[in-house]
């Protein structure tokens, strides 16, 4: 607990000194805050789900402010109003305003609007932080280092979301256990960090990043190449492999493309497929990358979230973790899981948010959280375009 403790204050100090001057001064009231996001919401009511994960996640965002009471699911719930802003102007999937709400038993928040723009691409949403056009947008993270070289304020979570190969349970291909292994074995995860990441994220060898668990350490991240060669020397009637991949994911696409090189250079067959971006749709695929958001800070929640979310997918059992769980028990859980091979991490990576020059006390949400901009301020003194 010290040392976590020590990381929050050593973070939170790192935090302080990268915010421009001036902004130390005291909080103000007043003042819009302009907010675009990718995904298009269609419904602001907490019991209308959205239509796909992204979805969901910028939906819940939303719900945090208009709604005071969560669900054990992380969805929203409770009286309109209850939250620290209301609704006051809607256009689904494209426009929303919200307003301070004065009622708010928290205390009135500091800015007196929010306008979200939905739907905005994400080069679009780089090019309005660079012209200043917009105060809050999340960017890839593959573009945070080009858009911190372009001017844009840039402020990063700590690794929150995994990106994992999912065999999925009953394939013929995906039942091997060999199969399994090799391809695991032949992917270089620390190239799809340094090179597709552009550094932002770090290579996963098991299902928690360092920072939740402490013991992710444990977990190799170096491609075992020879291995890998005898192992699939070893299978009986080259077997061919089919990842598939949300199509309108170009991160997803570029992983998978890497993961294909790494295939080849060991001599495995390996194909990709594009397919829809529903959550349960797989296509032809053997195995189908996934982006799986860390549900808690807490490692015994978080891998429990986990194994839930792609479980199903790969036919991984959810066995149940003592509460509480020791970091021996929780360790073992998730060595079992790995060891397995049926759900192959390979990256962890951040949320990455442009901000502009304006933007007082924000922070990058903890895995969970949401968006804290009812403590968010806005100096005026600075000129917006």
């Amino acid at each position: 607990m010290k040392r976590r403790l020590s990381i929050f204050i050593v973070a939170g100090s790192l935090a302080l000194a990268s915010l421009p001057a001036g902004s130390a001064r005291r909080p103000r009231y007043g003042g819009t805050l302009r907010v675009e996001i990718g995904e298009t919401i269609h419904s602001l009511d907490p019991a209308v789900p959205a239509t796909d994960p992204a979805a969901t996640s910028a939906k819940n965002q939303i719900d945090a402010l208009l709604y005071a009471s969560r669900n054990a699911d992380g969805t929203f719930s409770g009286l309109a109003g209850s939250g620290a802003f209301r609704v006051t102007r809607w256009e689904a999937g494209k426009h929303a305003t919200l307003s301070a709400n004065n009622d708010y038993p928290g205390g009135r928040p500091f800015l007196d609007s929010i306008e979200i723009q939905m739907g905005r691409a994400a080069k679009d949403r780089l090019l309005d932080l660079e012209l200043n056009r917009t105060d809050l947008a999340e960017i890839p993270p593959e573009e945070a280092r080009r858009a911190a070289e372009r001017g844009v304020r840039v402020s990063t979570s700590k690794p929150d979301e995994l990106i994992a190969l999912v065999f999925i349970g009953g394939r013929p291909v995906a039942e091997s256990a060999l199969v399994r292994e090799a391809l695991s074995d032949a992917i270089d995860r620390s190239s799809i960090v340094d090179f597709i990441l552009q550094r932002e994220g770090e290579p996963a060898g098991g299902l928690l990043p360092q920072w939740s668990s402490g013991t992710a350490f444990l977990f190799s991240i170096i491609p075992a190449l020879s291995g890998a060669k005898e192992q699939w020397a070893g299978i009986g009637g080259s077997p061919k492999i089919v990842l598939g991949y949300d199509a309108a994911d170009g991160l997803a696409q570029a992983v998978a493309e890497r993961i294909a090189v790494n295939a080849r250079e060991t001599g495995i067959s390996l194909t990709l497929s594009p397919i829809s971006n529903s959550a349960s749709s797989t296509g032809k695929a053997d195995a189908r990358l996934v982006r799986i958001g860390l549900p808690s800070p807490r490692p015994r929640e978080a891998l429990l979230g986990i194994i839930r979310e792609a479980g199903p997918m790969a036919g991984v059992d959810a066995a149940p973790l003592p509460d509480p769980a020791s970091l021996e028990q929780i360790y073992e859980r998730e060595r079992t899981v790995v060891g397995d091979h049926r759900i192959v991490p390979l990256a962890w990576i951040p949320h990455v948010y442009g901000l502009s020059s304006r933007v007082r006390d924000w922070r990058p949400p903890l895995a969970g959280e949401t968006w804290t901009l009812a403590d968010v301020w806005l100096d005026t003194t600075i000129e917006m375009r």
